[in-house]
Protein backbone atom coordinates (compact mmCIF):
# COMPACT_ATOMS: atom_id res chain seq x y z
CA UNK A 1 0.00 0.00 0.00
CA UNK A 2 3.09 2.44 0.68
CA UNK A 3 4.57 1.99 -2.44
CA UNK A 4 1.58 2.97 -4.37
CA UNK A 5 0.51 6.10 -2.25
CA UNK A 6 4.12 7.18 -2.89
CA UNK A 7 3.68 6.64 -6.69
CA UNK A 8 0.86 8.50 -6.62
CA UNK A 9 2.33 11.72 -4.51
CA UNK A 10 5.10 11.48 -6.75
CA UNK A 11 2.65 12.00 -9.72
CA UNK A 12 1.15 15.28 -8.69
CA UNK A 13 3.01 18.49 -9.84
CA UNK A 14 2.63 20.18 -6.43
CA UNK A 15 3.27 19.36 -2.89
CA UNK A 16 0.15 19.52 -0.48
CA UNK A 17 -0.37 19.99 2.92
CA UNK A 18 -2.77 19.13 4.88
CA UNK A 19 -3.97 22.44 6.76
CA UNK A 20 -7.63 23.46 7.98
CA UNK A 21 -8.44 26.94 6.78
CA UNK A 22 -11.29 28.79 6.58
CA UNK A 23 -12.59 29.22 2.90
CA UNK A 24 -15.67 31.48 1.67
CA UNK A 25 -16.42 30.24 -2.22
CA UNK A 26 -19.12 31.33 -4.75
CA UNK A 27 -19.95 29.79 -8.27
CA UNK A 28 -18.67 32.79 -10.54
CA UNK A 29 -21.30 32.72 -12.86
CA UNK A 30 -23.71 33.66 -10.20
CA UNK A 31 -22.51 37.24 -9.42
CA UNK A 32 -24.93 38.45 -7.09
CA UNK A 33 -24.61 34.85 -5.00
CA UNK A 34 -23.52 35.29 -1.23
CA UNK A 35 -20.52 32.76 -0.56
CA UNK A 36 -21.06 29.25 0.80
CA UNK A 37 -18.61 29.50 4.49
CA UNK A 38 -17.00 25.87 4.55
CA UNK A 39 -13.09 24.48 5.85
CA UNK A 40 -10.12 23.38 3.92
CA UNK A 41 -8.25 20.10 4.31
CA UNK A 42 -5.65 20.59 2.10
CA UNK A 43 -3.93 23.29 -0.05
CA UNK A 44 -1.12 23.44 -2.36
CA UNK A 45 0.39 26.08 -5.27
CA UNK A 46 -2.09 24.25 -7.65
CA UNK A 47 -5.34 23.87 -6.01
CA UNK A 48 -7.34 23.35 -2.40
CA UNK A 49 -9.66 20.56 -0.96
CA UNK A 50 -12.67 21.10 0.45
CA UNK A 51 -15.89 19.72 2.05
CA UNK A 52 -19.40 21.07 1.19
CA UNK A 53 -23.11 20.03 1.90
CA UNK A 54 -24.47 21.07 -1.71
CA UNK A 55 -23.18 18.80 -4.82
CA UNK A 56 -20.92 21.06 -7.50
CA UNK A 57 -20.31 19.68 -10.70
CA UNK A 58 -16.80 18.58 -12.66
CA UNK A 59 -15.22 21.73 -14.26
CA UNK A 60 -18.16 24.31 -13.10
CA UNK A 61 -15.52 27.23 -12.14
CA UNK A 62 -15.67 28.87 -8.50
CA UNK A 63 -14.37 32.42 -6.70
CA UNK A 64 -12.48 30.62 -3.55
CA UNK A 65 -11.06 33.15 -1.15
CA UNK A 66 -8.76 31.21 1.30
CA UNK A 67 -7.49 32.56 4.73
CA UNK A 68 -3.72 31.51 5.39
CA UNK A 69 -2.25 32.33 8.52
CA UNK A 70 -0.51 35.56 9.20
CA UNK A 71 -2.33 37.52 6.28
CA UNK A 72 -5.16 40.31 6.94
CA UNK A 73 -7.18 39.19 3.90
CA UNK A 74 -8.05 36.05 2.07
CA UNK A 75 -6.25 35.18 -1.24
CA UNK A 76 -8.98 34.79 -3.90
CA UNK A 77 -8.34 32.41 -6.89
CA UNK A 78 -10.51 31.37 -9.35
CA UNK A 79 -10.89 27.81 -9.27
CA UNK A 80 -12.69 24.75 -11.27
CA UNK A 81 -13.90 21.61 -9.43
CA UNK A 82 -11.37 18.55 -10.68
CA UNK A 83 -12.89 16.23 -8.86
CA UNK A 84 -16.11 15.66 -6.34
CA UNK A 85 -16.58 12.24 -3.95
CA UNK A 86 -19.75 12.14 -1.65
CA UNK A 87 -18.14 11.01 1.76
CA UNK A 88 -19.69 8.09 3.07
CA UNK A 89 -22.51 8.29 5.79
CA UNK A 90 -23.32 11.59 5.39
CA UNK A 91 -25.17 14.29 3.22
CA UNK A 92 -21.21 16.23 2.46
CA UNK A 93 -19.06 16.12 -0.41
CA UNK A 94 -15.22 16.58 -0.65
CA UNK A 95 -13.94 18.49 -3.70
CA UNK A 96 -10.64 19.30 -5.07
CA UNK A 97 -10.23 22.52 -7.25
CA UNK A 98 -7.76 23.24 -9.33
CA UNK A 99 -6.54 26.82 -8.98
CA UNK A 100 -7.41 28.99 -12.62
CA UNK A 101 -6.08 32.20 -11.98
CA UNK A 102 -4.71 34.62 -9.05
CA UNK A 103 -2.73 36.97 -8.49
CA UNK A 104 1.07 36.36 -8.19
CA UNK A 105 0.90 37.93 -4.83
CA UNK A 106 -1.48 35.68 -3.81
CA UNK A 107 0.06 32.80 -5.61
CA UNK A 108 3.47 33.62 -3.84
CA UNK A 109 1.47 33.63 -0.36
CA UNK A 110 0.49 30.36 -1.01
CA UNK A 111 3.79 29.25 -2.05
CA UNK A 112 5.07 30.40 1.01
CA UNK A 113 2.65 29.28 3.32
CA UNK A 114 2.94 25.47 1.89
CA UNK A 115 6.67 25.83 1.76
CA UNK A 116 7.07 26.90 5.23
CA UNK A 117 4.30 24.45 6.20
CA UNK A 118 6.53 21.71 4.59
CA UNK A 119 9.61 23.03 6.40
CA UNK A 120 8.27 22.70 9.44
CA UNK A 121 6.68 19.44 9.67
CA UNK A 122 10.21 17.66 7.82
Amino acid sequence: MENFENRFDDKRKYKRVDSVLPIQYRNLRKGEEQPSPTVGSNISEGGVCFTSSQFISLACRLVVEISLPDLVKPIKAISKIAWIKRLPSSDQYLMGNQFLEMTKEDKAYVMNFVNNTLNVNI
